[in-house]
């Protein structure tokens, strides 16, 4: 058997059923293996980005591993994006490369290249992916794939680069003379007092009086998500998701009580703020969630942190310090810690329940009262509407910038559903793309993407792959005609200076037209009426639809921190000194002294 025949065998054994693939010449004979198997195909895309964007979203949707097969040279390096967004986002995708011929491989760095195409992919991907080599010898193929697949998933997840020499691809290997990889198993050092560290946080809830637990992402990829809903269930306290959870501690989960971050969703952090006792899972406490003050994040908790890598809960590194930092994964700790909690009379945390539900519906990002703007569609109003016309099956793929932020603060997540982006990274472009891997993910309903005039430009040409494959995916484009998160960065820090973000140096181009051009059909929705039905009327069309909804110079995102320097609970639009007040048990951050804030520079305009 050929090593290109091989490694697709490999794939397939593996559960794989669709590689993401730009062809090129160096990987000519693993695609010519495709010919040979019929357990498992190859997906076209038009752009190497595009292919890593789609496998890590499928990844994301039903846990399958992602695969990425490109050409050398550019081919490879088209790939850099995607796999920082798997490295930031903890996915195990594999990305495997062609490289020249074995003896066109450079000796040494003196020489700056002597293949045609040749790159050192595996030197410029290091930093971004657990394991990366170039196989030299087809005894080692087994060797390197499985050691790939064990740092892929194994610990906290991540990609992993296999580059493969062109002629290499064509040597025979005999499958039953090949030698593997064997790991070690972490999961004696998780259980070593572990039953101990859960007794502790026990005792320490039935003293709490305001426990709030924080869910992140790393719930998602240690399988616990089923683990985590229930802790919430049995403690009977209130959830927080992150943006990575959304979908784990959904809007219509008994014990949801709103979103975190500097871009305050349902509750503006009024729960996290007001909490004396903090557990997190799977969730690293980054800046997108504590704002730029830091120390003022939960300042009144005591924390919990469970977390899988390690560095994650070395002190020196950490943003928030833990009170007790826990190496384990989620669903190990989530799965004993029910247990454990099912063997003690726990306390009663009615009032704060209800305290932190009051909280969730009062400070509401959307206020459907606004919902008619003059001349274009409320974004906000759409978001929910939308999110009411979806179902538990179906899945959404959001962009970056502001039509992420519109979609985390708006959207109404269901049980069941997956909404996901790339949060870590987060790149223009990846949502359109993204959302083809979702389209071949096992067992989904719709798929839905939410991106950016701004982002739907970067991957726009996988309009050919979305038509060559028939996909039926949705595609809304929040059109603002500018570079939204950009233009309200620069109303904050340079007094409303529009400079390349529109219409200096940004000026999208007719959508529809385009869509029409590769054949796919294109809606407009330019106002509120029938919205419902509208939106509707997308998602029941058979084929891919693209939907430009009109949201003109949008630019307004909030309820968010105004700069850098304020505690996450006090936020634009601001509250009344007594209303703020009235909000907190515990004392106002340090320094909070009933400032006179200043006007955004887009108020300031439109006065």
């Amino acid at each position: 058997m050929q090593v290109g025949d091989y490694v697709l065998q490999y794939l397939a054994d593996l559960g794989v059923k669709k590689v993401f693939l730009v062809y090129g010449s160096a990987i000519g004979d693993i695609v010519d293996a495709f010919t040979r198997t019929a357990r498992l195909e190859y997906v076209c895309v038009m752009h190497e980005q595009a292919g890593a964007f789609a496998a890590e979203t499928l990844t994301k949707v039903d846990g399958s591993i992602g695969v990425c097969l490109v050409t050398s040279g550019p081919g490879g390096t088209n790939l850099v994006t995607g796999i920082a967004n798997a490295w930031y986002d903890s996915i195990p995708n594999i990305y495997l490369t062609g490289q020249v011929q074995r003896m066109l491989i450079r000796k040494d760095p003196a020489i700056r290249q002597l293949g045609f195409q040749e790159n050192d992919i595996v030197s410029m991907v290091k930093p971004i992916t657990k394991f990366a080599a170039t196989v030299m010898d087809p005894k080692q193929i087994k060797w390197v794939l499985d050691k790939a697949v064990y740092e892929a998933t194994h610990g906290r997840p991540g990609p992993v680069l296999i580059d493969l020499p062109a002629d290499l691809q064509k040597e025979d290997v005999d499958p039953s003379s090949l030698v593997g990889y064997v790991g070690d198993d972490p999961m004696p050092e998780y259980l070593q007092g572990l039953d101990q560290v859960i007794d502790t946080y026990l005792d320490r809830l039935n003293q709490a009086e305001r426990p709030v637990l924080l869910g992140g992402g790393g719930i998602h990829l240690s399988g616990a998500v089923e683990a985590a809903q229930e802790v919430g269930r049995v403690l009977k306290i209130p959830c927080i998701p992150t943006w990575n959870a959304l979908d784990i501690f959904s809007s219509d989960y008994p014990f949801y009580r709103g979103r975190v971050g500097t871009y305050g969703g349902p509750g503006r952090n009024f729960a996290v703020q007001n909490a004396d006792l903090l557990l997190t899972l799977g969730c690293r406490i980054s800046g997108r969630i504590t704002g730029g003050v830091p120390h003022t994040f939960a300042r009144a908790a005591y924390k919990v942190i469970v977390d899988v890598d390690k560095a994650n809960l070395t002190p020196d590194f950490q943003e928030v310090k833990g009170d007790v930092n826990i190496y384990c994964d989620a669903k190990v700790f989530a799965k004993r810690l029910i247990e454990r909690a099912k063997a003690r009379k726990l306390k009663d945390f009615g009032p704060w329940l209800d305290r932190t539900l009051e909280w969730r519906d009062t400070y509401d990002a959307t206020r459907m009262e606004s919902a008619e703007t003059s001349g274009i569609v409320n974004p906000y109003t759409f978001m929910r509407v939308l999110s009411e016309q979806l179902g538990p099956r179906d899945v959404v793929v959001a962009d970056c910038g502001g039509n992420v932020v519109l979609t985390n603060q708006a959207f109404r997540t269901k049980t069941g559903q997956r909404l996901v982006s790339s949060n870590g990274n987060s790149p223009m472009g990846y949502a359109f793309a993204g959302a083809i891997g979702a389209c071949f993910a096992d067992a989904r309903g719709k798929i839905v993407s939410i991106i950016g005039d701004g982002g739907f430009n970067v991957n726009i040409q996988e309009l050919a792959t979305v038509k060559n494959y028939n996909l039926p995916l949705k595609t809304f484009i929040l059109n603002n005609h500018v570079y939204g998160i950009t233009k309200a960065y620069q109303d904050t820090n340079f007094g409303g200076r529009y400079e390349a973000s529109g219409p200096i140096g940004y000026a999208p181009p007719d959508f529809l037209k385009i869509a029409e051009a590769y054949g796919i059909h294109g809606v407009c929705i330019t106002d509120h009426e029938d919205l419902a039905a509208q939106i509707q009327a997308v998602l029941e069309h058979e084929g891919p639809v693209v939907c430009d909804v009109n949201i003109h110079e949008w630019i307004t995102y909030e309820p968010r921190i105004f700069g850098w320097s304020t505690p996450i609970e006090d936020m634009y639009p601001y509250l009344s000194r007594e209303e703020f007040l009235s909000n907190l048990y515990i004392p106002p951050a340090p320094g909070w002294d009933n400032p006179v804030y200043p006007q955004k520079a887009s108020q300031r305009a439109m006065e």
